[in-house]
């Protein structure tokens, strides 16, 4: 069984991944459990953020690392909060909070005109030096709703909202999600390329 350092103290994420790669022969340890710090996130892309988070984690536990920034993209808002979708309302907001400000912002946009993304970017590194991480990028298409609908999920989950599925992402069961999500799509395509190469 390979055993992989996630690097996140998020104890949504670390659910997902967890659901995911459940049936796969990895045994996935949280960065939490290992008493390791969260690295600073000074990079200004998603892949700069996750490629930092995963050196650090990898480095203190001495374990192959996996890691993943993801955000939310509005279109009418030029591309934010991107990056700096966890703390858009400020350092020590919460997911309300966030929800909010975003609501605040687009309160005079149709909804037409409300298109929005998630992009995930997770990097996968076997040792902490390794010079090239692999990497797997996914976005998951939508709208910002007007106002929050559904208990599931986290984050962003009750504004965006799918037309294809009439209902948005805090409204859809785990499963689904996990299947459909910007993060499904990008553990997806690691749980292939991982299995292949062990």
């Amino acid at each position: 069984m390979s055993k992989i350092v996630l690097a996140s103290n998020n104890s949504h994420k670390i659910k997902e991944f967890s659901k995911i790669l459940d049936e796969e022969n990895i045994q996935l340890i949280s960065q939490s459990k290992l008493d390791i710090p969260e690295a600073d996130e000074t990079g200004l892309t998603f892949l700069e953020n996750s490629i930092i988070k995963a050196r650090n984690a990898s480095l203190i536990a001495k374990l192959p690392a996996i890691a993943d920034d993801s955000g939310i993209e509005v279109d009418a808002l030029n591309g934010r909060p991107g990056i700096y979708s966890a703390r858009y309302a400020g350092l020590e907001c919460d997911d309300k909070a966030n929800n909010k400000l975003l609501l605040k912002e687009l309160k005079d946009i149709p909804f037409s005109l409300r298109t929005a993304r998630y992009h995930c970017t997770i990097v996968y590194l076997s040792s902490y030096d390794h010079p090239v991480p692999k990497i797997y990028n996914a976005t998951w298409e939508g709208y910002i709703g007007t106002q929050e609908i559904g208990k599931n999920g986290f984050g962003y989950d009750p504004l965006f909202y799918l037309p294809e599925y009439k209902c948005t992402a805090a409204e859809l069961s785990e499963s689904v999600k996990n299947t459909i999500s910007h993060r499904g799509q990008a553990l997806k395509t690691f749980k292939e390329e991982f299995i292949i190469n062990t």
